[in-house]
C-alpha cells in the first residue's frame, strides 16, 4: 500500500509535463460598479466570463480588465449582491449598477469532496460563514460551533488553556464505536480534532443526515465538519493586522465551599469529638481558591496577506495565541503557519499547494488539581509568616486527611510539553477536455510530541523515587491521496454532474517513555539520575482504501436529485468483512419556481428529502485478531499471556438516515428550516468482556441496535433593514430521541451507572434510586425493588437498595442557541446565547463535598438555596443528618448526586466600530475595526457544580476546570 501511495502521487505529478502558457491579444474595458444606493461598490469581482482573466474595484468603485480575443461578457460578483453577466459587444466603457440578493439559494456551500449550490442540496448541509464564527475568543475551531447549528452538541472538556471539547451530531449512535464527527480541511481527512487558527477559516460546514455524508463512508457515521481555509481574492492584495488582549476570569458557577465560621458551624452539628476542634479555628480563614487562582491574560495576534491576480492567489497567515490559565501554573504558548497558494499555469492547469503547522508549548507547567483548592480545609495555613510553602506532611498542625499542602510541591514539581503538528499538500486540477477535469489531493501530516515531567527529591512526591525525571516522546504520520474525476456541463435546462474517485489513506503511530529515579535537585536531565525507573513504547497503525461514485442532476431550476456510492476497505476487519459498501439518494423541489405558484408573503419554498448509509468502524484497530501480552515474564524467561479472542466474523456497524426537511423565505425577510430525521444503526460494536477463568480479557462482538430521530427548526430574521440601521434575530433548535432496540442475547446490559436497555435511551442511568431522608430519624433512605414480586420498599441499609433503570438520561431533550445582530452605520452589537434542556448530570464530586460528615477533613460545599440538613426529629430535609464518619454510606453512588443539567448561556456579547471611509483615506488604510466583548458571562442553571456544561458527552462530571469569563478588547487594520 505504501508504494501504492507513492505511485499515485507520482502518477498524478507528471499530468503537468503537457502543460504551456498561452498569449493572448485583447481589448481594455473600463467603468465604475456601485451599490444600489449608488455608492461606489469597493472589492467587486469583474471575471472575463469563460476564462480566468479578472479585475476587482478600487476605492472609487473603478476597474479596467484586459478581455482576451474571444470574450463575450464580463460577469460582475460581490457578496450580498446578486450576480451580473453583461454582453460586452463593441462597448469599451461598462458601468453597472449592483442590485441587493436577498435569496441564500445562490450561495455556494463546501459539501463532500467539492462543492455546492445551496438551491441543489438535496441534503443535510449547516454552512457557517467565519463572520459568524469569529465571535469568540479561542484558538480552537470545535468551539466555535457551540448554539451555531441546530443538532451539534458541544460539550467542554475543560476551560484549560488549550482544551478541546467533544461534538455530538444528532444524538449517540453507537455504543462502542466512535462517537464523534470526522473533521476535514481543506479537502484533507483529519486524524482527530484538528488545530486549526480560527483566523485561516473562511467557513465551516457541518453535514449532518447520511446522504451528506455518504461519499465519507465509513468515516461519516457520526456526522462531518468540514473547515475550508481562506484564499486570496481576485484583483486584491491587502495586509491584515488583528489583535486581541482579554482577561480571563475564574468562574465558580453555582459550587461553593465553606469558609471557617460555616465549616465550624457545620462541624458543630456532628459533634465533632477531635481535640483539634476548639473556637481557636476561628482564628484562621485560608482562602484557598483564592490562592490558587489568577485573572488570567490572554494575547492573540495575527498578520495576514492575501493577494490575487488571473494567475496567482495567494493567503498567508501567521498567527500567535498566549493564554494564562485561570489556575495558576498552566501557560499556552501556541503558533501557527500557513500558506495557500492557487497558481493557474495555464487556463486548464492551475496547482494548490498548501503548508501549514501549529505549535504548541507549554513550559514548566506547575498547576495541581483544582479539587485540591476545594478539598483543603480554611483552618489549615498554607506559608509560612515570610511567605515559605509549609510542609503539610511534617506539620504538626495540619489537619486535612491527607496531610498536603497545595502549593508545596507545585514550588519545585513541573511538566513541560510541546506538540509540533506539520501539514503539506500538493494538489492541482487539470482540464482534461471542455467540462472534465482530474483533481488531485496529495497531503502528508506529521504529528510529534515531546513531553518531560519533574519530581523533585524535597518534595513529598519525590520522598519515594528520590526525585525522577521522565522524557516521553510520540509521533504520528498520516498520508492522503485523493484521486478524482469530475464531469459538469448544462445542456439547456438540465444541468449534470458526476464525480468519480479513488482514496487511500494510512496511519502510523509510535510513541517512547523513559524514567529515572534518584536525582539531586535540579536535575531535570535523564543523564542526572542514579538509576533507571521504567521504560515504555507503544506502536499502532490503521491503513483504509476507498471508491466512490456521485452524480447530481438538475432540471429547470425548479428539480434537482443526487446520488453517490462508496466502497470502504479498512484494516480493522478480517479478511471477509474488510469492505463496506454505502450510498444515498436524494431529491429536491424548488416549488416557489413553479409556474403555478404565486404567492407574495412565500419568496421561496423548496422541499428536500434524502436517504442513505453510512458506516462505522470500532475504536480498536486490531478488533477482530486474537491478541497476547508478551510484556511478561516466567522465572526470567519471556512469555505471552492471552489477551483478546479473535473474532474473524466481526462486521461493520451500518447506519440507514431519513432526512425531510422544508427550506422557506418569508416575506422576503425571514429565512426557516424544519428537518426531520431518522436514524437506524445496527450491528454495533461492543467489546463483550470475559469471566478471568476463560483467560481472555473479552472480544468484540456485533451486538444490537439503536435509533436517534428527531426534529430540528433553524430561523433567521432581518427585523430592520435600510440604509443606515439594521436588526437580525437568529435561532436554532434540535430536539433528538435515542432508543436501542436490540441487544445480544439480552433486553438489558448494566455499564457501570449506565444501562443499555431495549427500547429505553442508550444514557439511561442505572444505580440505586434516592428516596430522600427518613423525617424520624435523618437517616437517607433508598429504595428497594423484590426480584419476584417487583414490590418496592424503603431502606437505609446501602447494601440492600436495589441497582436498577431508573427511567432519566444524561442526554438533554433538546438544544439550540439564538443570537442577535444590530448595526446603525460603522457601529454593530452582536450577542450569541446557547442552551441545553433536560439530561441529568450525576455531579461526582459531591461524594466527596457533600458526604454528611463521612469526609469529616475535607472541605465540604455550602447548601444551595432550597436545600436542607435534617436536625430535629419531623424535619423534613433534602439531606441526612451530619454524622461525623458518615451516615449510613449516605454519599455512596445514587440517583442523590443526579442533578439537571439544562443551562442558559450568554455565550458572546460583541459591540465594535468601524472608522467611515473618508478616516480610511487619510489614515492610508482600508479598514479599522475596533471592538470590546465578553465571553461566557451569564449562566443561568439549577445545577450546583461549577459548569454544566463540562465534562464532556458521558453525563457525569467531577468538580472540572470551568471555562472562564472572558473579556476582550480588539484591533483589526487592513492596509
Amino acid at each position: 500500500m505504501k508504494k501504492l501511495f507513492t505511485f499515485l502521487v507520482l502518477l498524478s505529478t507528471a499530468c503537468f509535463c503537457f502543460e504551456t502558457h498561452a498569449q493572448s491579444s485583447g481589448k481594455t474595458i473600463t467603468g465604475t460598479v456601485f451599490d444600489d444606493s449608488n455608492t461606489p461598490a469597493i472589492g467587486v469581482n469583474i471575471v472575463v466570463e469563460g476564462t480566468s482573466t479578472g479585475a476587482t474595484t478600487d476605492f472609487d468603485g473603478n476597474y479596467s480588465i484586459k478581455v482576451p480575443d474571444g470574450g463575450t461578457a464580463l460577469t460582475f460578483s460581490f457578496l450580498g449582491f446578486k450576480t451580473q453577466t453583461i454582453v460586452i459587444n463593441n462597448q469599451t466603457t461598462i458601468n453597472v449598477t449592483l442590485e441587493t440578493d436577498t435569496s441564500t439559494l445562490d450561495e455556494v456551500v463546501v459539501v463532500a469532496y467539492g462543492t455546492q449550490k445551496k438551491e441543489a442540496i438535496t441534503s443535510s448541509v449547516v454552512s457557517i460563514k467565519s463572520d459568524d464564527l469569529k465571535d469568540i475568543t479561542t484558538p480552537d475551531v470545535s468551539s466555535m460551533l457551540q448554539g451555531k447549528a441546530a443538532g451539534v452538541q458541544v460539550a467542554a472538556s475543560s476551560g484549560a488553556p488549550g482544551a478541546t471539547p467533544s461534538i455530538l451530531i444528532r444524538g449517540r449512535a453507537s455504543l462502542g464505536g466512535r462517537v464523534t464527527p470526522l473533521w476535514v480541511v481543506d479537502g484533507v481527512i483529519q486524524h482527530g480534532t484538528p488545530i486549526v487558527n480560527p483566523n485561516d477559516v473562511e467557513s465551516i460546514s457541518v453535514l449532518k443526515d447520511a446522504s451528506a455524508t455518504a461519499l465519507y463512508g465509513s468515516r461519516g457515521a457520526n456526522g462531518v465538519v468540514i473547515v475550508n481555509t481562506k484564499r486570496g481574492k481576485l484583483g486584491k492584495s491587502e495586509v491584515t493586522v488583528n489583535t486581541k488582549i482579554a482577561m480571563n476570569e475564574f468562574n465558580t458557577g453555582e459550587f461553593e465551599v465553606m469558609n471557617s465560621q460555616q465549616l465550624y458551624d457545620y462541624h458543630t452539628q456532628f459533634g465533632n469529638t477531635n481535640p483539634w476542634f476548639t473556637p481557636d479555628l476561628l482564628t484562621r480563614d485560608t482562602d484557598w481558591l483564592n490562592l490558587g487562582t489568577q485573572t488570567g491574560i490572554v494575547r492573540d495576534a495575527n498578520v495576514s496577506f492575501t493577494s490575487g491576480t488571473d494567475k496567482l492567489n495567494l493567503f498567508i497567515n501567521a498567527g500567535y495565541y498566549n493564554e494564562s490559565g485561570t489556575l495558576r501554573g498552566n501557560e499556552l504558548d501556541r503558533y501557527t503557519f500557513r500558506m495557500n497558494l492557487d497558481y493557474n499555469i495555464s487556463e486548464r492547469l492551475k496547482i494548490m499547494p498548501k503548508v501549514s503547522f501549529s505549535f504548541d508549548d507549554r513550559e514548566r507547567v506547575a498547576e495541581a488539581p483544582l479539587y485540591e483548592l476545594y478539598l483543603n480545609l480554611p483552618w489549615d495555613v498554607p506559608f509560612e509568616a515570610d511567605g515559605t510553602p509549609i510542609n503539610a506532611d511534617q506539620s504538626q498542625d495540619w489537619l486535612g486527611r491527607d496531610k498536603r499542602n497545595y502549593f508545596f510541591d507545585q514550588q519545585w514539581n513541573y511538566s513541560s510539553s510541546n506538540i509540533f503538528n506539520m501539514s503539506a499538500n500538493f494538489d492541482f486540477d487539470y482540464q482534461i477536455v471542455p467540462h472534465l477535469t482530474f483533481k488531485s489531493i496529495n497531503n502528508f501530516t506529521l504529528y510529534r510530541s515531546l513531553s518531560k515531567s519533574y519530581t523533585d527529591p524535597r518534595s513529598n512526591g519525590g520522598l519515594a523515587s528520590g526525585g525522577s525525571v521522565n522524557d516521553f516522546t510520540a509521533n504520528r504520520i498520516t498520508r492522503l491521496t485523493t484521486q478524482m474525476l469530475r464531469y459538469n456541463n448544462t445542456f439547456g435546462e438540465h444541468s449534470v454532474t458526476a464525480l468519480a474517485g479513488y482514496e487511500y489513506n494510512d496511519y502510523v503511530y509510535e510513541d517512547f517513555g523513559a524514567t529515572g529515579n534518584g536525582i539531586i535537585p535540579g536535575g531535570e536531565i535523564l543523564n542526572a539520575t542514579s538509576e533507571p525507573g521504567s521504560i515504555n513504547g507503544f506502536k499502532n497503525d490503521y491503513a483504509l482504501q476507498s471508491y466512490f461514485l456521485s452524480t447530481e442532476y438538475g432540471f429547470g431550476d425548479r428539480y434537482f436529485a443526487k446520488a453517490s456510492i462508496r466502497r470502504d476497505g479498512a484494516s480493522n476487519f478480517g479478511l471477509d468483512n474488510q469492505y463496506g459498501n454505502f450510498f444515498s439518494i436524494g431529491g429536491g423541489w424548488l416549488i416557489h419556481n413553479e409556474d403555478f405558484f404565486n404567492s407574495e408573503a412565500i419568496n421561496e419554498l423548496k422541499l428536500r428529502a434524502s436517504y442513505g448509509s453510512v458506516g462505522n468502524r470500532p475504536s480498536s484497530l486490531y478488533p477482530y485478531q486474537g491478541t497476547y501480552r508478551v510484556n511478561t515474564q516466567y522465572i526470567g524467561i519471556p512469555g505471552a499471556v492471552l489477551n483478546q479472542f479473535a473474532n474473524p466474523d466481526l462486521g461493520w456497524e451500518k447506519s440507514y438516515e431519513t432526512n425531510i426537511a422544508i427550506d422557506a423565505r418569508l416575506f422576503d425577510r425571514v429565512d426557516a428550516t424544519v428537518e426531520y430525521y431518522n436514524k437506524d444503526t445496527s450491528d454495533l460494536l461492543y467489546f463483550v468482556s470475559l469471566p478471568d477463568i476463560t483467560a481472555f480479557s473479552g472480544f468484540w462482538e456485533n451486538i444490537g441496535g439503536v435509533k436517534n430521530s428527531g426534529i430540528e427548526a433553524v430561523v433567521s430574521a432581518d427585523i430592520i433593514r435600510n440604509d443606515n440601521f439594521n436588526w437580525n434575530l437568529g435561532f436554532n433548535i434540535g430536539f433528538n430521541t435515542n432508543e436501542v432496540t436490540e441487544l445480544f442475547e439480552a433486553d438489558e446490559l448494566p455499564q457501570g451507572s449506565k444501562i443499555w436497555k431495549v427500547g429505553e435511551d442508550a444514557d439511561s442511568w442505572f444505580m440505586r434510586k434516592w428516596l430522600g431522608v427518613d423525617p424520624a430519624n435523618g437517616q437517607p433512605l433508598w429504595e428497594v425493588v423484590d426480584p419476584d414480586t417487583g414490590a418496592r420498599s424503603e431502606t437505609s441499609d446501602y447494601a440492600s437498595a436495589t441497582p436498577q433503570f431508573l427511567g432519566n438520561k444524561s442526554s438533554p431533550d433538546f438544544i439550540g442557541g439564538f443570537n442577535t445582530s444590530l448595526s446603525y452605520k460603522g457601529i454593530s452589537l452582536t450577542a450569541n446565547f446557547d442552551f441545553s434542556k433536560g439530561g441529568e448530570i450525576y455531579n461526582s464530586s459531591r461524594e466527596l463535598f457533600d458526604s454528611d460528615g463521612f469526609y469529616s477533613t475535607f472541605n465540604q460545599q455550602v447548601l444551595k438555596d432550597g436545600w436542607t440538613r435534617w436536625q430535629n426529629p419531623g424535619d423534613i430535609a433534602t439531606h441526612p443528618q451530619a454524622i461525623e464518619g458518615g451516615n449510613n454510606n449516605s454519599n455512596k453512588p445514587s440517583s442523590r448526586y443526579l442533578e439537571d443539567g439544562s443551562y442558559l448561556r450568554m455565550r458572546n456579547v460583541t459591540l465594535s466600530y468601524n472608522l467611515p471611509q473618508l478616516v480610511l483615506n487619510k489614515l492610508g488604510v482600508s479598514n479599522v475595526n475596533v471592538y470590546v466583548s465578553g465571553d461566557n458571562l451569564f449562566t443561568f442553571t439549577k445545577y450546583s457544580g461549577v459548569d454544566p456544561s463540562v465534562g464532556g458527552l458521558g453525563g457525569s462530571a467531577s468538580l472540572s476546570y470551568p471555562i472562564p469569563k472572558r473579556y476582550v478588547f480588539g484591533v483589526n487594520v487592513s492596509f
